[in-house]
């Protein structure tokens, strides 16, 4: 069926807050959990409250900063060469693109334009457990590309794929960014298998990966010499000290990453700078440091060409599709069902 010719967005459901429980209670759980471990860890999905995300909106705008800007190039480059990877091989076929974890939109609007300018008839699926994400998302491209046919889903990435499986068409998914990077390898594999696993071989997955390359510029990205990045990880022990009651002095923690060509892997951490105990009044609990002890924060996996194919073959898929910009810096890969 072709898009319609006016925006069509879906309503989003309102949440029964009244029903939810208290925001602060997975955080209170986690911290307890992450910081009883002998070697102590909190996860990166708590850097992102709202001064967390405008830490990370400079961050993208920084020198050292290269993966948002390669993949928005890549992106433009390879556009037409790529929407047309994704949408079904009759140009009149209707199909779904569905795209995990949306943001503001910047990088896929290039698609979205691209596939509007060349006559596909698709309807645009962003996914996202905030609502508020979504409707702002929605907003803006009802001012930008008012044709557009939009369906925000308000749900967990799984239970959003799980939903679109039942309705007819290719479902073509994107993840972009280098999110992909942000699970461990255990988790990576499952979180694959996921994906993969209500997708037809008719259907389609775009993953974005930083790709391994100069370990001195890797790292530099972690570590700029503004401290921006230092600051967003100091912001997890902010907001810590404001919901949970915490004590952290951040005269005397140190952000500390380092990269291992050997797994690929950026590591960040708060680093203790002496012996110090950090009161939580909000869980009536303390927490013991020793001097130099570390608080690993994030990870964030490079890949190459190999990897990525082996990466797909475990959790039964294949490479359809390898874009990558005139460095090698990053790739867009386009990946289907193994036949």
């Amino acid at each position: 069926m072709p898009a319609p010719s006016t925006p069509s967005v879906s309503e989003l459901p309102v949440p029964d807050h009244a029903a939810l429980p208290d925001p602060n209670t997975f955080l209170r759980q986690h911290v307890r959990e992450g910081l009883s471990r002998p070697f102590k860890t909190l996860s990166s999905m708590y850097f992102y409250d709202d001064e967390g995300s405008r830490l990370f909106q400079q961050i993208m705008a920084l020198p050292e900063y290269y993966p948002t800007r390669t993949e928005f190039g890549l992106l433009t480059h390879h556009r037409a060469a790529i929407s047309q990877a994704l949408r079904p091989q009759d140009p009149a076929e209707s199909f779904f693109l569905l795209e995990l974890g949306a943001g503001d939109g910047l990088k896929t609007k290039i698609l979205l334009r691209e596939l509007l300018e060349t006559g596909a008839s698709f309807t645009y699926v962003p996914v996202d457990i905030s609502a508020a994400a979504l409707e702002g998302l929605a907003a803006s491209l009802r001012a930008e590309l008012p044709d557009l046919r939009v369906e925000p889903v308000v749900a967990d990435y799984a239970d959003a794929l799980r939903l679109m499986a039942g309705r007819p068409g290719r479902k073509a998914v994107l993840f972009l960014g280098s999110n992909i990077g942000n699970f461990l390898p255990a988790d990576r594999h499952q979180f694959l298998l996921d994906l993969a696993q209500p997708l037809t071989p008719d259907d389609r997955l775009l993953i974005g990966f930083d790709l391994q390359k100069d370990p001195r510029r890797i790292r530099a990205a972690y570590d700029d010499t503004q401290g921006v990045t230092a600051a967003f990880n100091f912001n997890l022990l902010h907001r810590l000290n404001r919901e949970l009651g915490a004590d952290f002095d951040l005269d005397h923690w140190q952000h500390y990453t380092d990269y291992d060509p050997l797994d690929g892997a950026v590591r960040s951490f708060l680093v203790s700078a002496r012996a110090q105990t950090v009161q939580f009044k909000a869980l009536n609990w303390t927490v013991d440091f020793r001097a130099w002890e570390m608080i690993h924060t994030e990870n964030s996996y490079k890949f190459t060409q190999s990897s990525i194919n082996q990466l797909a073959e475990e959790a039964g898929l294949q490479v359809a599709n390898f874009f990558t910009d005139e460095q090698d810096f990053f790739a867009d890969v386009v990946l289907r069902i193994k036949n």
